[in-house]
Formats: structure tokens, sequence, C-alpha cells
């Protein structure tokens, strides 16, 4: 992509109403736009992250055998009366609207009633178990705050999975297995070593769940952890989980953080409350047990540009960012410069090529506010001396090197 045909330009200043850091990075940078408190469109460079950050949770869910879908967000009525979460003293994030003749909808906040309903029509004998489903799907919450950026959004990209299992131990055993793909996941996503699996309330959901939980000053909750044993809880159930688990209040250190996924175990009480059932080998009929799983892909984004910036602007993890070089040409060198850029993309490196004509010090802020893990700049002075820089823009080093080192280098990194 050559910068001159992005449509987007990048701000020096974010909106005045806009408060949270990442959403005034991700605004200046070009990555979003803001339609409302809550409501973000993503831009050409945002997607391109939300698309990474989709690749690598969806490469980890196949890995655990999911099956991915997608469901409407237009939800029955009826289907949710079932479980009582219809009601909006039970889930209080409820967007609804009516068709013309006047039948009350949802729109998706969630999908464990709609897909337990669908999963009438496929589960029937213990031979179709287990099944696990997961989509990428915009949600709705009719959020009493959205001023944490796209942290925390009133519309927003998740990924929510469901898994449905004949017996309870099928249940856990695949729950931990979810665990652990998240693990890879937020480990992949460069923010593995500030998450925590998080002891936590059900809320809307059930008694307990786990979140995972990332140490982010921005984030609007606290977790207590207990470093050594590895135990992390939420605040709201702090008394119940240190008896539960043997702890003391003492031994715990309470730090700010945002959740970057939550699982539940339902157990069968859904599926029970909503009449869906299997027949075992003796065709007796049973009780299905379920687990859903989610996380928020706009949420992770956000988290990420949060924690992974500075004083100059975002700063890109190699895995999600929207391009791996920003080529920064300088003087007249605009045919070695696009020789370059398809020499980079030849190599399968992802190349964002400032081809404007614009004064360096405008370039190098550019790429510095933008984050991508590299520059390469090319100019007259470095031709004639046969060599280009390399910039890192995590560290800020910056390497003198010829155009075969530069391949080298970034496509082995």
């Amino acid at each position: 992509m050559r910068v001159s045909h992005l449509f987007t330009k990048t701000l020096k200043n974010a909106p005045a109403d806009e408060v949270a850091k990442n959403a005034q990075l991700l605004i200046r940078a070009g990555f979003v736009y803001k339609e409302m408190a809550g409501v973000y469109a993503y831009l050409p460079l945002g997607l391109r992250v939300l698309e990474n950050i989709k690749a690598i949770v969806r490469e980890e869910m196949n890995a655990i055998d999911s099956n991915e879908l997608i469901m409407t967000t237009l939800q029955r009525k009826e289907v949710w009366e079932k479980t009582t979460r219809w009601s909006d003293e039970v889930v209080d994030v409820w967007f609804k609207t009516r068709l013309k003749d006047d039948t009350e909808l949802g729109l998706g906040w969630s999908h464990e009633e709609p897909i337990v309903e669908m999963m009438k029509q496929y589960i029937h004998s213990y031979r179709d178990l287990p099944v696990s489903l997961y989509q990428f799907q915009p949600k709705m919450r009719n959020e009493l705050r959205a001023k944490s950026g796209i942290m925390r959004g009133r519309e927003f990209i998740m990924k929510d999975m469901y898994s449905f299992h004949a017996s309870k131990e099928d249940l856990d055993a695949y729950y931990e297995k979810v665990i652990e793909a998240y693990k890879r996941v937020y480990d992949r996503l460069g923010i593995g070593g500030d998450t925590y699996v998080t002891f936590a309330s059900g809320g809307a959901f059930t008694k307990f769940s786990h979140e995972f939980q990332t140490i982010c000053e921005a984030g609007e909750d606290v977790i207590y952890l207990h470093r050594e044993k590895n135990i992390a809880i939420n605040e709201e159930v702090l008394d119940d989980a240190v008896v539960e688990l043997g702890i003391t209040r003492e031994e715990l250190e309470p730090v700010k953080t945002a959740e970057s996924g939550n699982i539940f175990n339902f157990g069968s009480q859904k599926t029970d409350e909503m009449g869906l059932y299997y027949t075992d080998a003796e065709g007796k009929q049973q009780s299905l047990y379920i687990g859903s799983y989610g996380i928020g892909i706009t949420r992770a984004m956000g988290v990420i540009a949060e924690k992974m910036s500075d004083e100059k602007g975002l700063v890109w993890p190699k895995s999600i960012a929207p391009y791996h070089v920003y080529l920064v040409s300088i003087g007249d060198v605009d045919e070695e410069a696009t020789k370059l850029y398809g020499e980079l993309k030849a190599a399968g490196i992802t190349v964002l090529f400032d081809d404007r004509d614009e004064r360096p010090g405008a370039k190098f802020s550019d790429a510095e506010l933008i984050g991508l893990p590299y520059r390469v700049t090319i100019s007259r002075r470095l031709l004639d001396e046969g060599k280009l820089e390399l910039t890192y823009r995590a560290t800020g080093e910056t390497e003198v090197l010829t155009p075969s080192e530069v391949l080298a280098k970034i496509a082995e990194m």
C-alpha cells in the first residue's frame, strides 16, 4: 500500500471529547473513526490489525476442533424468555427493536440462547457429541459508560465460542483445553506475560467464571495477584475466593487490569432450561453440558494500543501490525524506492510505502505515530553509499545496511 493511496491522513490532535489514550492514538494515526461514544468505524489500517488478531484466534480455535460459523444479530424474544434473560432486570445491556408487524426483537449482545435453540436441529444422540462452534461477529451492548475508547464499546467485534458435551467430565476437559488455547492467543498477541486467568463473577451468565485480565493502567478492573502461586482474583469475588483457595488477603497484590477474555462453565443449566437433550447409548434422555468462551477482538486491539505505545505513537507487535515495514523515500529516488518496494513485497514482507512529496520530518513522525515494527529509509546519500537505514520502532535503534542485508534481516525476523 502506498500512503498516497490511503484516504486517511494522520492528525496532530484527537477529538476533544476523546479521553482514552488508545482511541486518541488510533484516531490520530488513521486506524479508527469515532462515530459516537463507544462506537467506532475501523479504517483500512485498523481493519488489517483486526484481521490479523482474528487470524491468530481462528488458528487456535481450529486447533481445538471448533467449527466457525456466523449467526444473526437479530434475535427472537421467545428464545431468551426461556431462560428469563430477555428481562431488562436480568440483563441490563439489551438494545431492542421491532419489526413492521410490531414483533419485538433483540440486537445480539451474546448468543448462548440462540445457539442452544439452533442445536436442537443438530444434536439428538450421544453420537452427535461433542460439538464446538465459534464466530466473529459485532455485538451490541447498551453500556451505561463508554469512556475507555475501543476497550469498552457499545458496538464491538467479539469471538464467541460454545461447546456441547455429553458429560460434566468431558466439558471440564474441554474447558481446560480452551484455557490453554487462550494463553497461546495472548502470547501470540504480545500480551501473554501480563495476562492472567482470573477467578471472577459470572454476572448475567453464571455464578462464577474465569476472566483473562491484562495488566493495564487504563483498565476498569482491579484484580488481586498472588504472583508466587500464579493466582489472580477479581475484586468483586475476593472474599469468597480467598476462602475457597485457602489464602489470605495480605498475600495478594492489587493491580489495575482490562478484561481481555472470559469463559463460562454453564453445566447443564442452560440446556435444561431450553429443553435441549440427547439420547445415550441405552436410549435414555440425558442433559447436555455446555461452555461459553469469549475474546473481545476490538477490545484486544485497544488493550494492545494502550500498553504498546509511547510518547511518539503506537508500537505494534509484529504478529498483528497492519504492515511489517514503513518505507520512507527522501529526495529524488522515486525509481529506486519503487524498485525496493517491489523487492520487499516479493520477499513476502508487507509494506506501507510513504511516497508522498513531504519533508522527511513529517514522514518520520507519521512512521512513529502509525507504529509499524520496522522503518526502512532510502535517500540519495544512502544510495551513493550502497546502503539503506533500518530502524526498529520498539527500540528506536537504527542500522545502516546494504539492501540485501535489510531484506534478509526483516525476512528472518
